[in-house]
C-alpha cells in the first residue's frame, strides 16, 4: 500500500467500494480519523477509529475492530476477531466478538455484549494514536520501509508474507474532522477515489482524483484540480474554485462543469454548460481524424 507521509492527510476510497442505504462496504480495511462522522455503518475487514468518531449504524469488522476514547456507534458492533475498546465509548445495540474483548472504562453497550475468548477490563492503549505517532517518528528519520512494515503488520496482524499469499486491499481512509453522509462527503484534504466504486453523495475536497468505470450520484466540489477516470460518470455539477478538470475518454458529467482549464478526452462527455476560465482542449478519436 502506498501512503504519504501522514497516513490521514488524505481520503482514499479504494476499488470496488460502495455505498449502500445503511452501509459503507469495502474489502480492505476501514481506517478513521479523529473526530470524525460517519453517517453510515461500515463493513470491512478491520475497522480501526480514533478519538470522538461517530457511527451513523452497525459496525462489521471481518478482522479485528478498534475504537479509541469516546467514539459513538449508533447500532450493533460484530467483530470476527479481536476487539479493542477504549473508555467512554457508547455502543447502541449489542456487540458481539467472537475472540478476546479489550474493554475500557465507562464504556456503554446499550443491549449488553459477549466474547467468546478472554475479557479484559482495562484501558487499551489509543491504537491510532501510537500507530500514527510512531509511523510519523520513522518517517522523519528516514526509515519508510520500515514504516511500511509497520503499516502492513497494524492493519492485517495475520498476513502472510509468503510471496505466493493473495494482496491485501487497500484501505478505506477517512481522514480526520471528516463528514461522509448520503448527502456529501466533506473533507478538508485531497480526495482519491478507486476504479469501479458507487457513491452516493456530493464530494467536497481539496482535489479529487476520481478513478475509472465510477458511478458518483452527487457533485464534484474542489478547491484544486479535478480528474474524472476513463468510463466514468458523474451524476452532477463539477466544479473547481482555481483549479483545472480533466475529463478523461468515456467519461460523462452529467451536469455543468466550472474551471480554469479543460481537458476533454476523446468521447467525454459534458451534458450541461462549460465555462472554463483558460483553455478548452478536447481530444479526438481515430474516426474523427479519417
Amino acid at each position: 500500500m502506498a501512503f504519504r507521509r501522514d497516513l490521514l492527510d488524505e481520503l482514499v476510497v479504494p476499488d470496488g467500494t460502495e455505498a449502500k442505504e445503511v452501509a459503507l462496504e469495502t474489502d480492505g480495511d476501514v481506517l478513521v480519523g479523529a473526530r470524525s462522522t460517519v453517517e453510515f455503518g461500515v463493513r470491512g475487514r478491520n475497522v480501526l477509529a480514533g478519538e470522538s468518531v461517530e457511527f451513523g449504524g452497525d459496525i462489521e469488522a471481518e478482522a479485528d475492530c478498534r475504537l479509541d476514547m469516546w467514539c459513538d456507534v449508533a447500532d450493533n458492533v460484530l467483530v470476527g476477531q479481536d476487539a479493542y475498546i477504549g473508555e467512554r465509548v457508547h455502543i447502541g445495540g449489542e456487540m458481539k466478538v467472537a475472540g478476546d474483548l479489550d474493554i475500557g472504562d465507562d464504556v456503554e453497550i446499550d443491549e449488553g455484549f459477549e466474547a467468546n475468548g478472554w475479557i479484559v477490563i482495562r484501558n487499551p492503549m489509543p491504537t491510532i494514536v501510537f500507530l500514527f505517532v510512531y509511523l510519523k517518528q520513522l518517517l522523519l528519520i528516514g526509515e519508510e520501509d520500515a514504516a511500511q512494515r509497520l503499516v502492513s503488520q497494524l492493519v492485517d496482524d495475520d498476513e502472510d508474507e509468503n510471496e505466493d499469499a493473495e494482496p491485501v486491499p487497500d484501505p478505506l481512509i477517512v481522514p480526520r474532522n471528516a463528514t461522509v453522509s448520503d448527502d456529501a462527503w466533506r473533507v478538508s484534504t485531497p480526495a482519491t477515489i478507486g476504479d469501479d466504486c458507487r457513491l452516493h453523495g456530493n464530494i467536497r475536497a481539496e482535489s479529487i482524483d476520481v478513478g475509472e468505470d465510477c458511478n458518483i450520484f452527487g457533485s464534484l466540489r474542489a478547491r484544486e484540480d479535478v480528474t474524472v477516470g476513463e468510463g466514468t460518470r458523474i451524476h452532477g455539477d463539477l466544479t473547481t474554485r482555481s483549479g483545472d478538470v480533466v475529463v478523461e475518454p468515456g467519461a460523462r458529467i452529467l451536469g455543468d462543469v466550472s474551471c480554469s482549464d479543460l481537458e476533454l478526452g476523446p468521447g467525454a462527455e459534458v451534458d450541461g454548460s462549460i465555462r472554463a476560465d483558460g483553455e478548452i482542449t478536447m481530444g479526438t478519436t481515430e474516426r474523427d481524424l479519417e
